[in-house]
C-alpha cells in the first residue's frame, strides 16, 4: 500500500513484544558508562570560581570579626588603672597608640586632636605613668604635660638659654644631686658623643653649647649629668631631623656653612631676634648678607654679652677679644646659647632680602616691631623715626649710644 511519501519507522505499529523490547532497551542504556564518549570540560574555570569564593568568604570574616572585636573592647572602668611608659622623643600618636592599648581610650585620634587643640605637642614629659580608669583624653594630655608623679624632677629649659645658665637649672632642678659642675664637665666636650650622634662631627671638641635643646624633661633619679645630656642631644636630633637631617643640600652648607657653624649662626640669631617665625627668617637674611659681603662682620653685642656675662659697653663690643663680631669677621669660635626650633629652622630657611640692617622698637601697645633697611642711611632714618621708642639697633653702632646692636 503506497503511504504518500510519508516515512514509518519500524515501531509505528508496536505491538506488545516491541514495547517489551524497547523499555528492556532503555534500562540497559541507562546503566551504560558513557563518560569516555562525553567532550572534555576545563576545570580551570571551576578553580577560578573557587578561589574568588575563598577570599571574598575570607574578607567578610576578616572584617566581621574586626568589628566583633572592636566592640567587644571595654574601656578601663573608674577604679582600675594602667601603666603607660612614654620615651624620650616618642610621638603624640604614638602615645596614642600605647593608651589604646592600655584601654584608656578608643582610639589614638582622641588623644592626638586632644594634643592639638591644646597645643601641647611640644610639651609631653616622659616617664613612667599610672593612668586612672574613666579619665578623659583631655585629662590624660594634661597629666603628660605635667610629668609623671613618680618622676623625681623636672627640669624646663627655656630657649636661648646658655650652658652655664642651663648647669644651674640642672643643679636647682635636681636639688643638688647633680651638681652644675657636674653637668658643665660632662658637656664640655662634643667629641665625647660624637660617635653616637652624627650631627656633631662638625663640632670638635667644643663644648656642647648649642645643641641642649631646650624643652621640658624627666629627670629620673637614676640618671647622672651624661644621661641629661644625652637626653638633651636624643631631643635635638629628633627635633632638627627635618631641617637638618640632609645637611648637605641645605642651604647653610649651599652657602659654605658646616652644621656646626648653622647652630652658632642660629644662636645669634635667636639673641637678636624677637615677634614671629617671619621676623626671625628676616633677621637670618641680614646676616648672611652680612656674612657674604665685602665687609663679614656681624656686629653683633650678643657674642660679646655671651664672653662678658652681661650687657657689654661699647668698649667691650669693639675690643679685640675672641667673641667680638665688631673686631672679628665671620661667627664668633662657639654658639652663644641653645636655639630653639625657630631660630634653627630660620638658619635654613631665611628671607632671601637685601637688607642689611634691622632695628627694633616697641609700638604704642609695647609690641615689638621690626625696621630692616639695605643702607646705613636708611637705618638712620628708621632710629630716629621710632627714637622715642626706645628700640634696639642692628647696625652695629647700639653699643655706641643707640641702644643693643645685632
Amino acid at each position: 500500500m503506497a503511504l504518500h511519501g510519508k516515512k514509518v519507522t519500524y515501531s509505528s505499529h508496536s505491538s506488545r513484544a516491541a514495547r517489551a523490547a524497547h523499555a528492556k532497551g532503555d534500562r540497559e542504556f541507562r546503566t551504560y558508562d558513557t563518560s569516555a564518549i562525553m567532550p572534555k570540560r576545563s576545570p580551570v574555570p571551576f578553580i577560578c570560581l573557587g578561589v574568588v569564593a575563598v577570599v571574598v568568604i575570607a574578607a567578610v570574616c576578616f572584617f566581621a570579626f574586626r568589628g566583633c572585636v572592636g566592640s567587644q573592647v571595654e574601656l578601663l572602668a573608674p577604679g582600675q588603672s594602667a601603666e603607660v611608659t612614654i620615651t624620650e622623643g616618642e610621638t603624640a600618636s604614638s602615645i596614642g597608640d600605647a593608651l589604646v592599648a592600655a584601654r584608656l581610650i578608643g582610639s589614638s585620634r582622641e588623644f592626638t586632636d586632644e594634643v592639638t587643640r591644646l597645643e601641647a605637642s611640644s610639651a609631653l614629659i616622659p616617664g613612667t605613668y599610672t593612668f586612672q580608669g574613666g579619665s578623659t583624653p583631655e585629662e590624660l594630655v594634661r597629666a603628660i604635660m605635667a610629668g609623671p608623679a613618680q618622676v623625681g624632677d623636672t627640669l624646663a629649659v627655656p630657649e636661648d638659654i646658655t650652658r652655664a645658665e642651663l648647669a644651674e637649672l640642672v643643679a636647682g632642678a635636681t636639688n643638688g644631686r647633680i651638681t652644675a659642675e657636674a653637668f658643665l664637665v660632662a658637656s664640655e666636650n662634643a667629641s665625647a658623643y660624637v660617635a653616637d650622634y652624627a650631627f656633631l662631627e662638625s663640632a670638635g671638641e667644643n663644648s656642647l653649647e648649642g645643641f641642649l635643646f631646650p624643652k621640658t624633661y624627666a629627670v629620673t633619679e637614676d640618671m647622672d649629668a651624661e644621661a641629661v645630656v644625652r637626653m638633651m642631644l636624643d631631643q635635638f636630633g629628633t627635633e632638627t631631623a627635618s631641617i637638618f637631617g640632609d645637611f648637605a643640600n641645605s642651604y647653610p652648607a649651599s652657602q659654605g656653612l658646616t652644621l656646626y657653624q648653622a647652630v652658632n649662626l642660629a644662636s645669634i640669631v635667636a639673641k637678636e631676634s624677637t615677634g614671629d617665625q617671619e621676623v626671625r627668617d628676616h633677621v637670618a637674611g641680614v646676616f648672611y648678607n652680612r656674612l657674604a659681603s665685602d665687609r663679614p662682620y656681624l656686629e653683633s653685642d650678643a657674642t660679646t654679652a655671651y664672653e662678658v656675662g652681661r650687657e657689654p659697653t661699647a668698649e667691650e663690643v669693639h675690643a679685640e677679644t675672641p667673641y667680638s663680631t665688631y673686631a672679628n669677621a665671620g661667627l664668633p669660635p662657639t654658639p652663644i646659647c641653645s636655639p630653639g626650633i625657630e631660630s634653627l629652622t630660620a638658619v635654613c630657611e631665611p628671607t632671601q632680602t637685601e637688607d642689611m640692617f634691622f632695628y627694633f622698637y616697641p609700638d604704642a601697645d609695647g609690641n615689638m616691631q621690626a625696621a630692616f633697611s639695605k643702607t646705613y642711611e636708611e637705618h638712620q632714618q628708621a632710629i630716629a623715626d621710632n627714637s622715642n621708642a626706645g628700640g634696639a639697633d642692628g647696625s652695629g653702632d647700639a653699643a655706641a649710644g643707640e641702644g643693643a646692636a645685632a
